[in-house]
Order: structure tokens, then sequence, then C-alpha cells
């Protein structure tokens, strides 16, 4: 616990140093692919008023100058299988994107998938012993949350406070500088598995990179594809990765749940390579050009090259319909968007004022795919895309790049999180209390 909370404190100097050098790298590393951005700050003294725009959330203050991405090697279900496999795929994307941005990096700040996450609601109150509410109190406040017993082998990914009630008024963002008697807050707390982290450190490690920060693909993907309003009325995006699907829930333009559901397109690929007994890369192929979920009477006329070189003439010349391939590709789809329903539905996501839901991340991209989600998830479906942020080539401007751009946005502007503050050594959060996900319910 306390070995987590130095490293996350070390990280965040790191982020801070590289950010004074000028240069820092963004990896996402996904089931599917291993996209690399590096960023260079400017600084907001060299802004530049010739665009006529604004500072649009403080990104004026960075640009993006190398981008890369590269197929997955190693990586299953959002975490790492084979070391050396995914430590080769890295140091591709890696050296691809220094080479754009003609610049050596040093520093990366990563997000991944998987690794089981679970949310937890915690509170604390103290009383203040000066009226006016300082750094320390804040740090204080956050010691007295309540340490849930996250289990054996876990660890904390994100732990953010989210509200802060100062005496009566509740829905304080930031309470420092402000007057009153006693001081309560929520936490948001996320626990991933140590030894999924464990192995992505030693991987950037072995790729002679240092690791500079690192964050849940769900809720980075939400940063970037949830606008502002929605952010702040509440509303949840699930991001359809490669390996594995990634679900968050945002409020106050704070993350107050994220999981994820074991299950993504490799999947839907997966059964069509079953269902019509070709390779993986023809499946995949076949799957982004003619796939969908939604069969109509002109799919039974429309035919499918299969293709192939196994030198059976046959087989290499066999044909299918358009409702055939839907008709493999739809109940997997389904199986996905129901498993989120159940897990938006465990964190009490129908309490919320708002119930907007965005879909986003490569498997978003099939046709049909917002109708299907409508009738399973609610009406209020919209599919993502992420941001724009400067120098982002055209090609890395797609759903599936949601999580790489929100990193970029989560590098420079991080939410304030309890190793921010310096808590007191022997208040380190230890006793423990029962698991508590509707919390929110109660304090919004």
């Amino acid at each position: 616990m306390t070995d987590l909370y130095q490293s996350q404190r070390a990280m965040r100097n790191m982020r801070r140093a590289a950010m004074q050098r000028g240069v820092v790298a963004i990896l996402d590393i996904g089931s599917s692919k291993i996209a690399c951005l590096v960023l260079r700050f400017d600084g907001p003294e060299r802004r530049r008023d010739s665009d006529g725009v604004g500072s649009m959330a403080g990104q004026s203050q960075f640009r993006i100058i190398g981008a890369a991405t590269t197929r997955s090697r190693g990586v299953r279900f959002g975490e790492i299988h084979v070391m050396t496999e995914t430590e080769r795929a890295i140091r591709t994307a890696v050296q691809a994107a220094q080479k754009m941005a003609n610049v050596r990096v040093d520093h990366v700040i990563a997000c991944f998938s998987g690794a089981e996450p679970r949310s937890y609601g915690l509170a604390g109150d103290i009383e203040l012993a000066d009226s006016v509410v300082t750094e320390q109190d804040v740090a204080r406040v956050l010691a007295a949350c309540d340490m849930p017993d996250i289990g054996q082998a876990r660890e904390v990914l994100h732990a953010q406070p989210v509200n802060f009630a100062l005496d009566h008024r509740s829905g304080l963002g930031d309470p420092r500088g402000q007057i009153g008697n006693r001081l309560a807050c929520d936490m948001h707390l996320l626990s991933v598995e140590a030894s999924v982290v464990q192995n992505l450190f030693y991987c950037i490690k072995r790729c002679d990179l240092e690791l500079a920060g690192i964050a849940s693909s769900a809720y980075v993907s939400g940063i970037s594809s949830l606008v502002e309003d929605e952010q702040e009325l509440g509303a949840a995006c699930i991001d359809m990765g490669g390996g594995a699907t990634g679900i968050s829930i945002f409020i106050k333009k704070h993350m107050i749940y994220a999981d994820s559901v074991r299950m993504g397109g490799d999947h839907i690929t997966a059964d069509i390579a079953k269902g019509l007994h070709i390779p993986m890369n023809v499946a995949e192929r076949i799957k982004t050009k003619h796939g969908g979920v939604h069969a109509t009477s002109k799919d039974d006329r429309d035919m499918i090259e299969i293709g192939g070189d196994s030198g059976d003439w046959e087989k290499d010349r066999r044909q299918v319909s358009r409702t055939e391939l839907i008709g493999i590709m739809r109940p997997r789809v389904e199986e996905i968007l129901e498993e989120a329903r159940a897990r938006l539905d465990a964190a009490g996501f129908d309490h919320l004022p708002s119930q907007q839901i965005v879909l986003t991340g490569g498997g978003s991209q099939l046709m049909g795919l917002d109708g299907l989600a409508t009738r399973i998830l609610g009406q209020r479906v919209r599919l993502g895309r992420p941001l724009r942020i400067q120098g982002l080539p055209q090609a890395v401007t797609g759903p599936a790049f949601s999580s790489a751009v929100g990193l970029c946005l989560f590098a420079t502007h991080p939410q304030d999180e309890w190793w921010d503050f310096d808590i007191p050594t022997e208040k380190y959060p230890a006793r423990s209390l029962r698991r508590a996900i509707k919390w929110f319910r109660d304090n919004w």
C-alpha cells in the first residue's frame, strides 16, 4: 500500500520533470494495437495567438509532434501475456514516433485495459484546527477515509476525491482557502490486479524507458469522448477495444465508477474465423469491410468473396452471404452490450440525473451498432470520437484512439489524486470497510 503511494508520488515528480524538459510520450497498450504519441509542451507563455483559438481547456499548451501505431503482440484481454513480444511491439511504436518527432523520449505515460478493475466509494470527515481549509487539511481528510479491504495482490490505480463538503455546503470541487469548521470528503478508489501493473512496469523498463504515470484506459477514454456537459451531468462511456470493453461513469467531471468486460472485437473476429473456417487475418478483413449487426433483405443477395491462398481452389473461391456473416457477429455483440448493461445496473447508473451513454473504441465502428445499442442499453446512446487536439494526424482521429487522446489530456492536466497530497505516514488508511459502490446515490 505504502509502496504504491510512494511510487505514484515518484511518477508524478517524473511527469513534472518531463514536462519541464518539454517532451513526453504517451503509450496506449491495447490488445489489438499499441499506439505511441509524442507530446511537446509549449508552455503558457509561448502561446500562439495567431490562430485566434483560446486555451481550449489547456490544450494549446501542448502539441503532438510524433505518432505511430503497430499491431499489438503478446497482449490478451488488455494484459501482457508474452513479455518479449510486447517489448518488441512497444519498441517498434516508440521508435517510429521518435523518428517522426525527430526527438528522443525517455519518459512515457501508459494506459491499459483489463486487470479486473473494482470501484469503491469511501467517505471521511475531520474537524478543522484552523477555520481556513489548507492543503494539510485536505491531506488529513483523505487519510481519514476508511480504506476498504481490496484483497491480496491488488493495488490502487486511481484514488480521487470526487466531492467535498464544508459544514452544510456539499458539492465543492476544491475547498482550499474556504472557511468552515468541519470538512468531509467522498473519494472514489479503483483497484486492479497488482501482477498486471508490475508486468507493465517491468516491460517498459526493459524498453529503456521511464514510467511517468499509469491510468486505466476506461477512465482516459471517458475524458476524451464525453463532452463537458456529459461529464458534468452524468454519463457512461463504453470503450469497445480488441480484448476488453472498458466501462466508466462520470458525474461532476469526476469518474465515480469503472469496470471492464473481458470481451471485445477480437472475440467477434474469432467467432467469424470459427464459423466460416478461415484464418484470423481474413476474418478481421471481412469484419471491418463487410461486417454489421443489422441484416436487411438486400443482404441475402449481397455475396462476400472469402478468398484465401490455401491452394484448394474450391475452398478459396467460396462465397458467403452478408446475412450469414451478420448472423455470426450479432450474438457476440449483443453479449458484450448486455454484459456492459449488467455492470451499469450494478453501479446504480439508472439513478443518475442523465442517462447518456457514449460508445467509443475500435469495436464501436461496426455498422448499425448504434441502433442495437439503443435497444439494449436505453434510448440515449451516441457514438463518440475523441476530442481534436493540436497536431493530431488524421490517421489517429478515429474512435479507436480515444484512450490515447484521453491520456494526452490526462498527462497535461491530471485530476487531484490522494498521492498529490502529503498524507502523514502514520495515517495511511489501513482500516477495512465493506464494499460500497452505490454511495453516490446518497451524496449527489
